[in-house]
């Protein structure tokens, strides 16, 4: 096989779901001023920024902060959330995402993440996938959120690989928006209807078949 191709994963949504651990820090702050809020309510929260989520989820709830006590309960809430992913295992891994990425790594293709979060590394580290990346390129490396391709585009150039002969797993609107204007082949993970513009979808992983990859990987 020919490792002229590269393969981008994006993280939340894709590799691991940590969504459920954003709303239970989210769910206690808000329980912790004194209100409570749906699964239904945080879908609305979604790839909105922490500080835009927190204004949402204050409105909810009609509470007002002082800014020294908005920044308080930022921060909180984030260490909420690292307090609920250091539990992270292997276990949380989606399923079907370790098969393809042995499949790559026998096959030295190389690979490498492209993610918003911050705390990609350390997620990586928890389920026992940080040694699988050739590259890793997360919230901290980067000025430009998606759908801007700066992620992908420094994620290739780690790879070594040219953007064009990218391919990129992602979960969002704006994920599968950034690989298309990066000019990478996007693979949507998720509901057909949301993420149209990819060039592929797939609901996960388990439908994916190792002869579709390799003929991805082999063009």
């Amino acid at each position: 096989m020919s490792n002229s191709k590269g393969v981008i994963f994006d993280l939340d949504g894709v590799i691991v779901d940590t969504a459920k651990f954003h709303f239970l820090a989210w769910r206690k702050l808000a329980n912790d001023l004194g209100f409570d809020i749906t699964e239904t309510q945080n879908e609305e929260l979604k790839g909105v920024s922490r500080v835009k989520s927190l204004e949402i989820i204050l409105g909810w709830g009609g509470v007002t902060l002082t800014e020294d006590e908005f920044m308080e309960q930022m921060a909180m809430k984030n260490d909420n959330y690292l307090s609920y992913i250091s539990g992270m295992t292997k276990s949380d891994i989606l399923p079907g995402v370790s098969e393809i990425i042995d499949f790559l790594k026998e096959n030295d293709i190389p690979i490498a993440l492209g993610s918003a979060s911050k705390n990609a590394r350390n997620i990586l580290e928890k389920v026992g996938l940080y040694q699988s990346f050739d590259a890793i390129v997360d919230g901290n490396d980067v000025s430009k959120a998606k759908p801007n391709p700066e992620v992908f585009l420094i994620a290739a150039d780690q790879l070594n690989v040219d953007p064009e002969n990218c391919v990129v797993f992602e979960d969002s609107v704006a994920g599968i928006q950034a690989a298309n204007l990066a000019k990478m082949t996007s693979i949507g993970i998720g509901e057909e209807a949301v993420l149209n513009e990819a060039d592929h979808v797939y609901t996960d992983f388990t439908e994916i078949e190792i002869d579709f990859i390799k003929k991805l990987v082999t063009k």
